[in-house]
């Protein structure tokens, strides 16, 4: 709590913003007065999973341009414990695929949230979409003269 206020920290990767994104902010917004949102750096998610499709100077700067958060910052750790103490947050929300991970804030006095994204959109929904589109345009492209066509090398 800073003077009187209640303060939600949220942070994840932001990686292809979309709907569910937007829900976990517009959420976050309505637990207390003041939304950190902590966007991952390119090093930090390439240690758990793969290579963001956006950079992160261009994530972040996305994440800033919404109207939820108040601060946004980047996010270098998937450990809280010291961001706690610096940013003086209160409640901590999540996604529900982080559920369990983040119990140990509790001891510090935070209440932590897994948020739940349920069915829907998500980055690697997304990332498999294009992908997927991508190779039948491919295969398209790769087919759209007939066997009985000469085509000159």
């Amino acid at each position: 709590m800073i003077a009187g206020k209640t303060v939600v920290y949220t942070s994840g990767t932001f990686d292809m913003l979309h709907a569910n994104h937007i829900k976990l902010f517009e959420y976050c917004r309505a637990l207390g007065d003041i939304l950190i949102v902590g966007v991952n750096t390119d090093e930090l998610v390439e240690s758990y999973k793969s290579t963001p499709v956006i950079p992160f100077e261009e994530r972040i700067a996305l994440v800033k341009a919404l109207k939820y958060p108040d601060i946004v910052i980047p996010q270098h750790s998937l450990n809280h414990t010291d961001k706690v103490k610096k940013l003086n947050f209160d409640v901590f929300v999540v996604g529900d695929d982080w559920a369990g991970k983040y119990d140990y804030l509790k001891e510090q006095g935070v209440d932590v949230v897994y948020f739940p994204y349920g069915s829907g959109v998500s980055s690697t929904s997304l990332k498999q979409r294009i992908y997927e589109n991508y190779e039948k345009i491919r295969d398209k492209t790769d087919n759209h003269f007939s066997i009985d066509t000469n085509v000159r090398k």
